[in-house]
């Protein structure tokens, strides 16, 4: 039986110059943070490491600085102002790698405040629709703080943790974060969705990125048969894509007949679903991003976008040239997975312009922009103008393809960038 105690009393354990672990993704446990902040004046130089989270990150208020240094592993719009100044700061990494930092004390963890759900008749925690990074944090953990919360719903796969680790707890009963992605599609989005549609075989295994492109290609796949599910997360246009039977896992090799992800982000609709249903399995992130265990299911999709890619297929989703904006991720693990799989295909999405009309495919990467997948690893590239395949081309002909897709007012722009940078000769073949 779980004593608990105010959220006030539970954060007394952080001391300064420690290093804590915070639950990410809609396992933010946000009624903890806002405590913890309120000891800003106690406290000096606390390190917090997450990936990305959502709702307020009081921590990363400027009236913050010098109580919390926010050490980024995925950038979210919650703490970009903190990372892009002294406040913090950002650590390039591979999803799947993630645990590798606790793991060898690489950085080593002294405080993991969790939002789980609560204990069963054992005992025993799910850390929800967020296993991720955190399954590795609480190995390490020296002490574990819990925001217990009655509407976290309890997965099945990797994600427990008895009640006995905690040295402190919480209880709360509210709604974890809503995020609705098929809010923010639009014509070019859907047209990017058929595209790949029609790429899209029965009885592949799919991983989508997070946002809105994704959730477009899964509105267009109702009439597609036995796909299966192998992604490090996933959002509302699954269950849709479950309830027309679309998607089944019969043909996975790995977890078949079961959707594995190790993150959820949706509404009380994906929540609602996922609790206690064992057709979804969550995993931590270095077992579900793993390349080898990726490429096993047969004719992986893997669906990822950018903020940028040049003409020769370099790839910029962290940053807008130094400021950082993202993360490396998952991108890689899955862009890589799925073109070792066996008829997989690897591809990158994106509008063919910014809000601002600005060209996403562009001569060169802005200064100081991070490459997350090189150019080496490109195989197919979706824009709302049609698909450009570069595997297998030199600069050249990869530079010609890319331009094709391009927004029409900038291939002028681009066409002299190409014929600056490789000559005005062009392959007959």
């Amino acid at each position: 039986m779980l004593n608990y105690s105010s959220a006030e009393e539970a954060v007394k354990v952080i001391k300064s110059h420690q290093r804590i672990f915070v639950h990410g993704s809609a396992a933010t446990p946000g009624i903890l943070l806002k405590a913890l902040a309120a000891r800003k004046h106690d406290l000096s130089q606390v390190e917090v490491v997450s990936i990305s989270t959502l709702g307020d990150m009081p921590l990363a208020n400027p009236d913050c600085k010098g109580s919390f240094y926010i050490n980024s592993l995925f950038v979210s719009e919650n703490v970009r102002q903190a990372v892009n100044s002294e406040q913090g700061g950002y650590v390039p990494i591979f999803l799947s790698e993630i645990g590798h930092l606790f793991r060898r004390d690489i950085l080593p963890i002294d405080v993991a405040i969790l939002h789980v759900s609560p204990p069963d008749s054992h005992g025993f925690c799910s850390m929800g629709v967020s296993v991720d990074i955190a399954k590795p944090a609480i190995e390490k953990a020296k002490f574990i703080i819990a925001q217990v919360n009655k509407q976290m719903p309890r997965t099945h796969g990797d994600g427990l943790i008895h009640c006995s680790r905690f040295h402190s707890a919480i209880e709360v009963d509210e709604q974890l974060p809503q995020v609705n992605y098929s809010s923010k599609l639009g014509e070019s989005e859907y047209k990017i969705g058929n595209y790949i549609a029609e790429m899209i075989e029965d009885r592949s295994t799919l991983q989508m990125g997070i946002g809105a492109i994704p959730d477009a290609v899964l509105s267009v796949l109702g009439n597609h048969k036995d796909l299966g599910i192998h992604t490090e997360m996933f959002s509302d246009g699954v269950i849709d894509l479950l309830d027309t039977g679309a998607i089944t896992n019969r043909y996975k090799n790995k977890h078949p007949g079961k959707i594995v992800s190790s993150f959820a982000i949706g509404t009380d609709k994906l929540y609602k679903r996922v609790h206690d249903n064992p057709e979804f399995s969550f995993h931590e992130a270095a077992y579900v991003n793993d390349t080898a265990v990726i490429r096993r299911n047969p004719k992986v999709v893997s669906i990822n976008s950018c903020l940028e890619i040049d003409l020769t297929g370099q790839v910029c989703a962290d940053s807008i040239g130094s400021y950082h904006y993202s993360g490396v991720g998952g991108q890689m693990d899955f862009m890589r997975g799925a073109a070792l799989s066996e008829g997989g295909k690897p591809i990158m999405a994106l509008n063919a312009a910014t809000k601002k009309g600005h060209s996403k495919i562009v001569p060169f990467l802005k200064q100081s922009a991070g490459v997350v997948t090189t150019r080496a690893h490109m195989h197919y590239v979706v824009t709302e103008y049609g698909v450009a395949y570069l595997y297998g081309k030199n600069l050249r002909q990869r530079a010609y393809e890319l331009m094709k897709i391009a927004a029409p007012e900038h291939r002028e722009e681009l066409d002299k960038a190409i014929r600056e940078r490789f000559g005005s000769f062009v392959y007959a073949f």
